[in-house]
């Protein structure tokens, strides 16, 4: 009898200990990943902004060229932090409703990459090339280096003569004006998914390697500053 008592002790014992040990561990992993977190969002933040190609229309959301991006810098040793502002159908006037949030965030660098929907939803050329001058002086107001995505008829269709709006926003607002998002994709059935619009997680890699070599420069500019 004496001897199931104590087995019962030793039993209710263990169980405590278990149980102690458990809330033990989730509170120390809770600590742990809001440490993390706060060390993330201490990080300086590169902000893309953009249309379904920011998104990650079609593929799973590590496999969006920021996620890709942001896999690249950890894996360089780069400390900065990839927000995604991208939205499936978004237009020019949309992105700069979203701006406070954008700005909230306080970017060293932003990646622009917008106007496709315009055409779609009909704002003229001179309504889309007025939100995105707001849009970029608003963030070089912040000395962020704003980088523009241009756009062609050959890579995201429309008509050729728009092609020089966002060379000409770029020279005008002091913003560094880059090749298409969709360079070099379009196309090519290897790197999009059956749409033939969108890239696939392969297209995402090839973007994400080029904004890394696109904002490399500027990375090592700012490390060698500071």
């Amino acid at each position: 009898m004496r001897s199931l008592v104590q087995r019962s002790l030793v039993q209710r014992s263990l169980k405590q200990i278990k149980q102690l040990l458990g809330v033990s561990l989730a509170a120390l992993l809770w600590v742990a990943a809001a440490k993390a977190q706060t060390q993330d969002a201490e990080l300086p933040v590169i902000l893309a902004v953009g249309e379904s190609t920011t998104a990650g229309f079609g593929v799973a959301r590590d496999k969006s060229w920021p996620a890709q991006l942001q896999a690249l810098l950890d894996a360089e040793g780069w400390h900065y932090r990839v927000v995604n502002h991208g939205r499936n159908g978004i237009t020019t006037a949309m992105a700069l409703g979203n701006l406070n949030n954008g700005l909230a965030l306080q970017p060293r660098f932003v990646v622009i990459a917008l106007g496709g929907n315009d055409r779609t939803m009909h704002l003229s050329r001179e309504q889309t090339k007025a939100n995105l001058r707001r849009m970029v002086s608003i963030y070089r107001l912040t000395d962020a280096v704003v980088f523009l995505a241009d756009r062609g008829a050959a890579t995201d269709g429309g008509q050729a003569e728009s092609a020089s709006l966002y060379a000409e926003l770029a020279a005008e607002e002091g913003a560094v004006l880059i090749p298409s998002l969709r360079e070099g994709l379009a196309g090519d059935a290897a790197l999009l998914i059956a749409d033939m619009s969108h890239p696939n997680a392969d297209g995402y890699a090839i973007i994400a390697a080029r904004m890394l070599a696109l904002l490399t420069p500027y990375l090592r500019a700012e490390a060698a500053a500071q």
